[in-house]
């Protein structure tokens, strides 16, 4: 007669690689069977009617104006990179403030350092001029710079 422990109310964690990646593999096999499902059913009851109409682009019920390549100042871009770098900020005081009790004083002087230097960037692109649209540029868009201009 095998006599085994009794089994506890509590399965233990799972031990093996198997144990513990089987439920994430069912998992994406139940999600693939889905989406594929989804798409097919799409592509067999889903109507294939073309139009002009329907080829054309839309955007916010306006009809198309000019070409969809034109150039972006380099404002837009520089902004967008702005906005990441205070985005990054954001992210590394929030896990500060979680702690913030556990780091006491030094946690405290340590995040003043780190937001004052990104205040200093901050006024740095902003005395550069970074941040205001309204600056007339040398030349518009659309127009291209002359040889010795």
């Amino acid at each position: 007669m095998n006599v085994s422990a009794p089994r506890t109310a509590i399965d233990p964690m799972p031990t093996t690689y198997t144990e513990i990646y089987f439920p994430l593999l069912v998992q994406m096999l139940i999600a693939a069977a889905i989406a594929g499902g989804l798409i097919g059913a799409a592509m067999l009851l889903g109507k294939r009617t073309r139009s002009p109409l329907k080829d054309t682009p839309y955007e916010s019920g306006m009809a198309p104006v000019g070409s969809a390549s034109e150039r972006f100042s380099v404002k837009f871009y520089l902004v967008g990179m702005i906005f990441i770098l205070f985005d990054i900020e954001a992210v590394f005081l929030y896990p500060w403030a979680v702690v913030y009790r556990k780091l006491k004083l030094f946690g405290f002087f340590e995040m003043a350092v780190f937001v004052a230097l990104i205040l200093v960037g901050f006024f740095y692109v902003w005395k550069k001029g970074a941040l205001d649209w309204s600056a007339p540029t040398k030349f518009p868009v659309g127009q291209r710079r002359k040889e010795g201009q």
